[in-house]
């Protein structure tokens, strides 16, 4: 435990401000890239319809969410699945470029004897 007592409603208050302010960001640019592009996914070519709008989303090409032209050049609508694929294929190729994993050589030699096992047969 602690020492500090945690103010579980200034924390509350903190992340409903975060989110509030993140879905007033989202939605601006959400609704503009909703009326600019087709409701298709730019990956799988998925075809959305009110109903299932929610699963669409908005991908920023640059990856900077500040970053929203009123012409939309930086986003292109993905569906929830191959948005999360983005990500998940930027933030691996990120990770191998920012720390390449070090690859320490084999050090079992499996064929070490195999001379010394075929000249006992």
């Amino acid at each position: 435990m602690t020492a500090r007592k945690i103010d579980h409603e200034r924390l509350d208050r903190i992340v409903r401000d975060a989110r509030k302010t993140r879905e007033g960001r989202e939605s601006g640019y959400r609704e503009r890239a909703l009326k600019i592009y087709p409701w298709v996914c730019g990956r799988c070519s998925r075809e959305f319809s009110h109903k299932t709008l929610n699963q669409l989303t908005v991908h920023h090409r640059d990856h900077n969410h500040q970053n929203n032209p009123p012409d939309g050049s930086n986003w292109e609508l993905l569906c929830i699945y191959c948005h999360e694929n983005e990500h998940a294929r930027m933030g691996d190729a990120l990770e191998a470029t920012i720390q390449p994993k070090s690859v320490e050589p084999a050090k079992h030699q499996p064929f070490a004897d195999l001379q010394e096992r075929l000249k006992r047969r």
